[in-house]
């Protein structure tokens, strides 16, 4: 029933009332005194019915703990948190009787795209194609609920490229047209002074290809360098020869910049708050887990499930210099995402856009106990 009804039929039953006979001339006024009296009953009446009624018609929505919650993240190290909390069993104890299954992505775009599917409900990616995803989706699509790491990506070349300009006609990879890496390598070619076309052709050639593919074509000359996150270009420069051309550390503030969030539907975190809030904590733990364990502890950690993941465990001098270089911690790093949009325009892989409210970081903060701060960007 809608909550113009009760009105409506109260409506009706006073006028009824009214013409059932016509008043003498001498009780005029009683009679006039006792319409309004009912009127004033009946406008009660109504009131109160279309209050009761539209409570009913607009319940507050469920928000029980989800049955399932399916989580994405990537086999890289990077993903540390992600790694650490499934394998440790640390996600699966703050879930309780939520049962957590997860998927294994090379990639954001490819995860940003199970998402929206609704294959999974959260997931570990790069800050750019959760950009994306937002811009794209109006805000309706994602929420980013917590940072998972900074640092960790690299350019890694040929021994006999020692500069930006040696790359002219060169061919370089990334995991994905529109990942993170990919935007950056791209940005960053633009800035001296390349031109570079999101089909791969240009003064650089960019072909997007699976990390492990990059790695053999490296090693079999046919690369001249790619753009990747850890442990990716410590293999490469470990194992098949590379060296570092750009540390992205080097291009920002205080060497601060985002490799890994943790993003969700938002669709999901409306309905199922308190999963997303058990997420969270697990979250939390392992990242503190991986910041007070020891270097052997995280290595053996790490590469057992890298094991599972990705067919073997990395090489000791490989998972040691990748741990090196990354800096695991739940801050977003806010403050740099209208630069990472920036970055999206530039290399044709977004548009310019308004992100505000692409954060919602209350349930982060309600957790830790402390305020990270989602720089004017979304919710705190």
């Amino acid at each position: 029933m809608s909550v113009s009804s009760p009105q409506d039929n109260s409506s009706t039953r006073i006028v009824a009332g009214e013409t059932a006979s016509k008043p003498k001339r001498g009780r005029t006024v009683e009679i006039a005194l006792a319409v309004g009296l009912v009127l004033l009953i009946g406008a009660g009446a109504a009131v109160a019915s279309a209050v009761s009624n539209s409570n009913q018609a607009a319940p507050a929505p469920a928000t029980t703990p989800a049955a399932e919650l399916k989580l994405g993240y990537f086999s890289n190290v990077t993903h540390g948190p992600a790694l650490v909390g499934t394998s440790k069993g640390i996600f699966a104890k703050e879930l309780g009787e939520t049962k957590l299954t997860t998927q294994v992505f090379n990639a954001g775009p490819a995860a940003i795209e199970a998402l929206n599917a609704g294959a999974i409900d959260a997931t570990y990616i790069g800050p750019n194609p959760a950009i994306n995803s937002y811009v794209k989706s109006n805000g309706e699509s994602i929420s980013i609920i917590a940072g998972a790491a900074s640092g960790g990506a690299q350019l890694v070349v040929k021994p006999e490229i020692t500069s930006a300009a040696d790359l002219k006609g060169k061919v370089l990879s990334t995991p994905q047209l529109g990942g993170t890496q990919d935007v950056a390598l791209r940005a960053w070619l633009g800035h001296q002074g390349f031109k570079t076309n999101t089909d791969g052709s240009g003064d650089v050639n960019i072909n997007p290809t699976e990390n492990a593919q990059s790695l053999k074509l490296f090693q079999d000359g046919k690369l001249d360098g790619a753009w990747l996150p850890e442990p990716w270009a410590s293999r490469l420069v470990l194992e098949a020869g590379a060296k570092v051309l750009v540390d992205e550390k080097d291009l920002w503030e205080n060497g601060d910049f985002t490799t890994t969030i943790l993003i969700v539907n938002k669709k999901f975190a409306a309905e199922h708050p308190e999963t997303v809030k058990a997420l969270l904590k697990g979250h939390v733990e392992s990242v503190n887990w991986l910041n007070n364990a020891s270097a052997q502890e995280k290595a053996t950690t790490i590469n057992a499930v890298l094991k599972d993941t990705a067919g073997k465990p990395l090489p000791a001098n490989v998972i040691e210099r990748a741990l090196q270089n990354i800096k695991f911690t739940t801050d977003p790093l806010a403050g740099t995402y209208k630069k990472l949009l920036q970055d999206g325009v530039d290399a044709g892989t977004t548009k310019t856009a308004d992100i505000n409210g692409i954060f919602d970081l209350r349930t982060l903060n309600e957790v830790e106990g402390k305020k990270t701060s989602a720089a004017g960007l979304g919710q705190e």
